[in-house]
C-alpha cells in the first residue's frame, strides 16, 4: 500500500484517532505541519540553514502545492529565522494539506451540522491501513537499528515527538524512547528545535 510522499501529509494522517474515527488536531498541530514542510524542503535540497535562518538554494518545483507555495513564500521574503516560518500562516497550511489530501482521496471531509451558520468539518481517513503503515514507520525509527533509519523516517518520528502528536506518540512512548528521539531530532535539521521553541513561546502545554 502506498502513502503520501510529503512529511506534511504523513503527519496529518498520523493525527487520525481510531477511537473517534476522525483526524484530531490541537493548538500545536499547525506549527508541526509548518516544521514538517520546512523539513521536506530541506531534505529535497531546496533550502538550507544560513546561520539560523532559512535560505533558498533552489526554486525548482516539487509538484506539491503545499511545498511549492511555501518555497515561493520563502524566496520572495529572503532569509528569516526558522521559527518565523513555523509560526507564519500555520493554520492556512493545515487547510492546504487537508485540501490536498482530499483531492488525492486520502481523506474525506464531512460537514457537521451543515445547516447551522457556523459549520465544523470532520476529516476521516478513507483507508486506515495507510495510518497503520505510517505508524509502523514511526515505531521502526524508534525501536529498529539506528543505522537503518532513513532521513525521512527520522524526520517523521522526530517531528511527531517534538510536536507531541499524541495519536502516534503519547507521553508514555515519548518518555520510553527519549534517548532515540533526541538522536533522531539531531539528524533532521533546524526545524525541530525551532518547533520546540515556537511551542514553548506560545505557552502551549503538553496534553497528549
Amino acid at each position: 500500500m502506498d502513502v503520501p510522499g510529503s512529511l506534511t501529509a504523513q503527519l496529518y494522517l498520523l493525527a487520525y484517532d481510531p477511537r473517534k474515527e476522525r483526524v484530531v488536531t490541537n493548538s500545536r498541530f499547525p506549527y508541526l505541519l509548518r516544521a514538517a514542510a520546512l523539513t521536506d524542503l530541506l531534505l529535497a535540497g531546496r533550502i538550507a540553514d544560513d546561520d539560523g535562518k532559512v535560505r533558498v538554494v533552489s526554486e525548482a518545483r516539487l509538484a506539491d502545492p503545499v511545498l511549492d507555495g511555501l518555497l515561493r513564500q520563502l524566496a520572495q521574503s529572503g532569509p528569516r529565522p526558522w521559527s518565523h516560518w513555523i509560526g507564519k500562516d500555520s493554520r492556512a497550511t493545515v487547510r492546504a494539506v487537508r485540501d490536498e489530501l482530499e483531492v488525492g482521496r486520502w481523506v474525506r471531509v464531512e460537514l457537521r451540522q451543515p445547516f447551522l451558520i457556523f459549520n465544523r468539518s470532520c476529516v476521516r481517513v478513507r483507508d486506515t491501513r495507510v495510518v497503520k503503515r505510517l505508524t509502523a514507520r514511526v515505531a521502526g525509527a524508534l525501536t529498529g537499528p539506528a543505522s537503518r533509519v532513513g532521513d525521512r523516517e527520522a524526520a517523521l518520528a522526530g517531528l511527531a515527538a517534538v510536536g507531541e502528536l499524541g495519536t502516534v506518540l503519547p507521553p508514555v512512548k515519548r518518555r520510553a524512547h527519549q534517548q532515540r528521539i533526541g538522536q533522531l531530532t539531531e539528524r533532521i535539521g533546524p526545524a525541530a528545535p525551532a518547533l520546540r521553541k515556537v511551542i514553548q513561546r506560545a505557552g502551549i502545554e503538553g496534553a497528549g
